[in-house]
C-alpha cells in the first residue's frame, strides 16, 4: 500500500490474546472494523450512527503474529468506489512491519428497508477527494 491511505492506530487489550500470547486471529476482524468507522468518520465526515452498511466480503491473509508488546495501526485505502459498494484495502501493521493485509466491501444500505441503496453523493465526493490527495 502506498503512502496515499489513511491510518488508525490500535490500542491492544490483554483479551485480544489468545493461549499462546498472540492476538485472536478473529481479532484482526476488529481491528480493521474500527480503522472502517475511524474512516468514514474522519475522512467521509459519517458519524458512527449514519455509517449504514453492511459487510458483504472479508478477506485476511494473514503474514506475522501480532503480541502485546506490538504497536499496532490499521491502514486504510479505497480499493473501488462502486455505485453501491466500497471496497476497501487494509494493512495491520505490528511495528511498521505488516502483519496481515485485508479486503473488505461494504455496501450502502437503507437502514429502513435493509434494500442496497446508492452510496451518498456528500460520502462519494469527500472519498473521492481523499483518493486524489
Amino acid at each position: 500500500m502506498d503512502d496515499s491511505g489513511y491510518t488508525t492506530d490500535v490500542e491492544l487489550r490483554y483479551r485480544d490474546l489468545d493461549t499462546m500470547g498472540h492476538v485472536n486471529n478473529a481479532v484482526y476482524a476488529t481491528f480493521i472494523e474500527q480503522a472502517r468507522l475511524d474512516y468514514f468518520e474522519t475522512v467521509a465526515g459519517v458519524p458512527l450512527e449514519e455509517a449504514g452498511g453492511v459487510i458483504a466480503h472479508l478477506e485476511i491473509d494473514y503474514e506475522r503474529p501480532i503480541t502485546l508488546d506490538d504497536d499496532v495501526a490499521v491502514t486504510t485505502e479505497i480499493a473501488e468506489l462502486g455505485e453501491k459498494s466500497i471496497s476497501m484495502d487494509h494493512e495491520i501493521l505490528a511495528d511498521g512491519a505488516v502483519a496481515a493485509t485485508a479486503n473488505v466491501v461494504q455496501i450502502t444500505v437503507d437502514p429502513e428497508t435493509g434494500e442496497t441503496i446508492p452510496i451518498p453523493p456528500g460520502w462519494r465526493d469527500r472519498i473521492a477527494t481523499q483518493q486524489d490527495d
